[in-house]
């Protein structure tokens, strides 16, 4: 046995989220939300290496030693999936390990708007989930490719970096594609893609130019794209889209991205007032008509207000999601604030209704 899967289930004992372990720093635990250190000795950065190199594929050292980082998964039986990144910090060594819930959560599970499971069934479009890291991106579309997965007929293929959730066929054929073991890189994973007859196409991150140009043409060609941003709402998820491309390409790419969107999921996880783990805060754009057009005619600053009007259709601002989780007591009025679009609506002399 691996001397670190101590470490992996004293985290999934304790419910934590993350491991970090950094040479010249205590191990320290991510539980809800925050960081506590573990009693434990101070690793050096040789035996950091040891205790890390000793379940990292050779491939992946070398890439660690040649780049200074390297992302990939580690799966300890019986306990759970790890995402795992190395890098090198002023001390040495660090490592950051997310745990990777092995039960795959619906959408009503995970606490989020019914509605989202149907996202799983559009027959072409894109839709992103998007947030900061550590928001629940991954889970959310985990829930939505099984939930494809369970009610058609399909191919599922999913381009990731590393592959997190493990999704057996069912209804449909899943396909799995980890960058760095199985191809290249997303751009060339996304170029074979079109050749491989997929229905649903997972880009685990669309994270450069060339990467979004590709995933766009696919959802423009028939396909259902899902992928992920880190980006903080619906607006500026399509701000990012736009803005990644030259200039001179823009008023195009409005165009195609508009004709093919289908939705944006913005989420941000927030602790409970009761101290009892965290909870999603959701921000949901439909693709409807009003909103594309909005899109094309580079009118993104009046999107909010089709949301607020369109709430019975779908839709939901943020900053409502939010009111709702404080009107309900989960959570308190300064986490509300922190994590609001507009903090003034928070403020301590704001009525809650």
């Amino acid at each position: 046995m691996a001397k670190i899967n101590s470490f992996f289930r004293m985290l999934h004992e304790h419910g934590g989220s993350d491991l970090h372990l950094c040479a010249g720093a205590p191990p320290m635990l991510r539980l809800q939300g925050d960081l506590q250190r573990i009693k434990h000795p101070v690793f050096s950065d040789e035996q950091l290496r040891e205790l890390l190199f000793e379940v990292t594929p050779e491939a992946k050292i070398k890439e660690f030693e040649e780049t200074g980082d390297v992302d990939f998964a580690y799966e300890v039986p019986h306990l759970a999936r790890y995402r795992v990144n190395f890098f090198r910090q002023h001390r040495g060594m660090g490592a950051v390990f997310r745990e990777i819930p092995q039960q795959i959560l619906t959408v009503r599970e995970l606490g989020l708007p019914d509605q989202l499971a149907e996202l799983a069934l559009l027959e072409k479009g894109i839709v992103l989930v998007t947030g900061p890291t550590g928001s629940g991106k991954s889970t959310t579309l985990a829930a939505l490719i099984d939930h494809a997965n369970r009610h058609r007929r399909d191919h599922i293929l999913t381009i990731e970096d590393p592959i997190e959730f493990v999704h057996e066929s069912r209804g449909c054929l899943v396909n799995q594609r980890e960058v760095g073991r199985h191809t290249g890189s997303f751009k060339a994973a996304l170029r074979g893609a079109l050749r491989e007859d997929p229905d649903i196409l997972l880009v685990g991150e669309m994270r450069d130019y060339e990467t979004i140009a590709l995933a766009l043409e696919a959802a423009e060609t028939g396909h259902l794209v899902l992928s992920t941003l880190h980006t903080v709402s619906a607006v500026k998820t399509i701000d990012r889209i736009i803005e990644v491309f030259p200039e001179d390409m823009q008023a195009q790419v409005r165009s195609s991205f508009a004709d093919s969107f289908k939705a944006v999921i913005s989420q941000t996880l927030m602790k409970r007032a009761d101290g009892q783990g965290r909870v999603a805060a959701v921000e949901v754009l439909r693709g409807t008509p009003a909103v594309r057009n909005l899109i094309r005619k580079s009118e993104n600053h009046q999107i909010p207000s089709v949301m607020q009007t369109n709430k019975h259709g779908g839709m939901q601002p943020l900053d409502d999601h939010i009111r709702t989780l404080l009107e309900q007591g989960i959570i308190d009025r300064a986490t509300a604030r922190h994590h609001a679009l507009d903090r003034s609506k928070f403020e301590d002399a704001s009525p809650l209704s």
